[in-house]
């Protein structure tokens, strides 16, 4: 379990594909950690990269490697290329929950539409897919690549495979300490709804009436 307050910055030095590429396998990454701030894990720690919930298979110093299957793989973007990941260690018994509950499982890819400067913040505008729509509220919470943001403004497109755009303020310093600053139009990004919203979803479809 997550909060979507990222603890900095790491970035991935090394992909190698696990077995043979033919056979669609997952890839073994290595995380270069030492930009975190007082960053340490062992192996098995649960750690968080852009979102994606990530297992501890080995650990030297601030150094450490996961294993990413090809399943992740399609589902998520950016864990297969070398470069900078929002990194966030799981949430422990008595810790601060500034953020809001994240799983770590992401549930789809975003596109952004749009990302402008408005005064001292920047306002972000990204096209999520039909599927995720429904869970996509205004003032709801939504993780984008890992980072909490507040919802200020959603609409629905027409199209009935055509899902929704929702809007975010973000302020300098969210763009200061995660790889949110480096967004562009055209570029995809990992998308994890509030749980609560699934959760909802569920219990009202198992109490509705049959037809």
């Amino acid at each position: 379990m997550f909060t979507g307050l990222v603890q900095g910055i790491a970035r991935i030095v090394r992909v190698e594909a696990i077995s043979a590429p033919a056979a669609g396998s997952g890839v073994r990454l290595t995380i270069d950690a030492g930009a975190v701030p007082g960053f340490a894990a062992a192996v098995g720690d649960s750690i968080a990269l852009n979102g994606a919930c990530m297992t501890a298979t080995a650990v030297t110093g601030a150094r450490f490697n996961c294993e990413v299957s090809a399943a992740s793989l399609a589902a998520t973007v950016g864990l297969d290329v070398d470069g900078e990941v929002n990194l966030e260690r799981s949430l422990r018994i008595g810790d601060a929950l500034g953020g809001h509950f994240v799983a770590g499982h992401v549930d789809g890819v975003g596109a952004v539409v749009s990302f402008t400067p408005v005064g001292e913040s920047w306002h972000l505008v990204v096209h999520a897919p039909r599927a995720l729509a429904r869970y996509i509220a205004l003032k709801g919470s939504i993780a984008v690549n890992g980072v909490s943001l507040t919802i200020n403004s959603v609409r629905d497109l027409a199209g009935d495979a055509d899902g929704c755009e929702f809007a975010i303020n973000i302020i300098a310093h969210t763009l200061a300490v995660t790889t949110l600053r480096d967004l562009r139009p055209g570029g995809r990004v990992n998308l994890e709804v509030d749980m609560i919203a699934r959760y909802l979803e569920r219990m009202l479809a198992a109490t509705s009436p049959g037809p």
